[in-house]
């Protein structure tokens, strides 16, 4: 019997992120906003966060477990929790 196989994010929990150009981010797979404003965005991840920043942020789309950012994205960094 073959086992079907699963993306990794779903398997281990992970954020997926799709991005274009420095424009427009989507992420999927939060566990809640942080932070907003026109120029931070902070999400919570299964293990940390995810900080984004940039100028003229837009949250365009908002759902429990996905955000669609517009804006000029400069910087995109995971910040991990030592526990």
């Amino acid at each position: 019997m073959q086992r079907a196989a699963l993306p990794a994010d779903v398997v281990m929990d992970l954020p997926r992120i799709t991005m274009i150009g420095q424009l427009h981010i989507y992420i999927e797979n939060h566990r809640g906003l942080l932070v907003f404003s026109d120029n931070e965005l902070r999400l919570s991840l299964k293990q940390g966060q995810l900080l984004i920043k940039g100028q003229n942020f837009v949250l365009k789309t908002m759902l429990p477990e996905e955000i669609l950012l517009e804006g000029k994205i400069d910087e995109v960094t995971f910040v991990n929790e030592k526990k």
